[in-house]
């Protein structure tokens, strides 16, 4: 049975609130109120101004950059909801923080992905919406639904806007053995070929080129990748591309994490244009003129919807 919309609720916590604000006003609704603040120790205190009893709620909050001080305002929230006796809880993680550490590498390695599954489970969350994890199978950590929506659609329409017919010498390229299946879907979407960088990576947030498979002499080519943390990968990627004779590099991600010597090395690379979505706030120091922003919002606004009417949310991967 379809419900009616004011049964939905969404709120923010610190995290990304003009992304939450977009999202309401996608569907139409007015943002929840709700103050999340700390106290003078630093601890987390969350407050919702508004009755949440017997409806569908939604709580916006990538769990990006502080991600614990992020995730724990989320945890907190979610509690608070459950507390308050929400009909059902949804926690909408545009980016999913520790989704790296996803298995273990080494021994003694924590699989701290699989944590955050457990600890929001237990918080009361009964359902998950977020994008492009870092590994699929995360999904099979949680014993509640999860969504998983893919930002591909959003950046093949740009580029395929931006290109047009005009892609004979168009390629895109995976910076890593790991991205090629995304890469290999994003490539037939626009029908251009694919080539692939073979590296080696000595140390963490170190990479070091080492070969590329597939043809970019005198091409323009297209770097696709989930996120870009530190930008060593990409911008390495960006600069080999360019010795092998490509005309021009641009680069594009789901997630633009940015941290540490990002920008520098973006700013400093072969690197005309580096488009990102917008599931982590870019705040206005990060703001350089190579940075694009696309926006998530009617995808999330969409898939809320759908999910709100008991709908497919897989018709939003067509």
């Amino acid at each position: 049975m379809i419900r009616n919309y004011t049964d939905i609720k969404v709120f923010t916590c610190n995290a990304h609130p003009q992304l939450a604000k977009e999202i309401a006003q996608g569907l139409d609704v007015t943002l929840g109120k709700s103050e999340v603040m700390k106290f003078s120790d630093g601890e987390i205190s969350v407050k919702i101004d508004e009755k949440v009893r017997g409806t569908d709620v939604y709580i916006i909050q990538p769990t990006s950059t502080p991600a614990n001080e992020h995730l724990m305002e989320l945890l907190i929230m979610i509690d608070a909801m459950k507390r308050a006796s929400a009909g059902r809880i949804t926690a909408v993680i545009p980016y999913y923080g520790y989704a790296r550490q996803d298995r273990k590498t080494r021994a003694r390695d924590p699989i701290s992905s699989k944590l955050v599954a457990d600890i929001l489970q237990t918080a009361g969350a009964d359902r998950v919406l977020t994008m492009d994890l870092h590994c699929s199978q995360i999904q099979g950590f949680f014993n509640i639904p999860v969504d998983h929506l893919v930002g591909m659609p959003l950046l093949t329409k740009y580029y395929a806007d931006k290109f047009g017919d005009q892609t004979e010498d168009v390629v895109a390229v995976s910076p890593d053995l790991g991205s090629v299946g995304r890469v290999r879907s994003f490539a037939t979407k626009l029908d251009i070929p694919l080539a692939i960088i073979d590296k080696r990576r000595p140390k963490a947030n170190v990479s070091e080129i080492m070969n590329i498979i597939g043809d970019v002499n005198g091409k323009r080519v297209l770097l696709i990748d989930d996120m870009i943390d530190t930008a060593g990968t990409i911008c390495n990627a960006a600069n080999a591309l360019k010795e092998r004779g490509a005309t021009a590099v641009y680069a594009c991600c789901t997630h633009g994490v940015l941290s540490g010597p990002a920008l520098e090395r973006i700013e400093a690379s072969a690197i005309e244009e580096l488009v990102v979505l917008n599931t982590i706030a870019i705040p206005e120091e990060k703001r350089i003129a190579k940075i694009k922003e696309i926006s998530v919002a009617p995808i999330f606004a969409d898939a809320i919807r759908r999910i709100h009417e008991d709908l497919s949310v897989s018709k939003l991967f067509d």
